[in-house]
């Protein structure tokens, strides 16, 4: 078995990704710390010769729906200071990622979760509908039409209204 480090290290742009996308930039980073957190803990017993990134991207599926749950008990603030993201490398642009992650959150909910496991994370379409429900058929539909949906809202041709 590998050391956790490299783990971390393997699949930890992955799991950030499926996180920005399922739970939104806010609380990505926490949804990601507790994935790796709730992950060291259990890494000694994952059965040799298991799939990691599929079993880390259930893990930050159950934390994704934790931080949901948790973010409906909060109450709302009424203002906000806009927060910018720090740059990811050289084409990194904050006004187009930020379209993007809006075009990303304004799917529904099964759309943006399937999205997120099927072509972030890149897990097959049958382990994607066991975490969100469903035949992998449907999860596989829910997929295509959050793409189309991005395709419509978000892309090149959108990019200067």
């Amino acid at each position: 078995m590998e050391p956790f480090e490299t783990v971390v290290q393997r699949h930890g742009a992955v799991v950030l990704r499926v996180c920005r996308a399922v739970v939104g930039p806010d609380a990505a980073d926490d949804a990601w710390s507790e994935t790796f957190l709730a992950a060291l803990r259990a890494y000694p017993s994952l059965p040799p010769g298991s799939d990691v990134r599929a079993w880390l991207v259930t893990i930050a599926h159950r934390k994704a729906v934790d931080a949901h749950r948790a973010a409906r008990r909060r109450p709302v603030p009424t203002e906000r200071l806009p927060e910018t993201p720090a740059p990811e490398g050289p084409a990194h642009d904050p006004v187009r990622d930020a379209r993007l992650w809006a075009a990303v959150a304004a799917l529904p909910p099964k759309q943006r979760r399937c999205v997120a496991y099927h072509h972030l994370a890149g897990l097959p379409h049958a382990e994607v509908a066991a975490l969100v429900g469903g035949t992998p058929e449907a999860a596989r539909r829910a997929a295509a039409d959050g793409i189309a949906a991005l395709r419509r809202t978000w892309g090149p041709e959108r990019e200067e209204e």
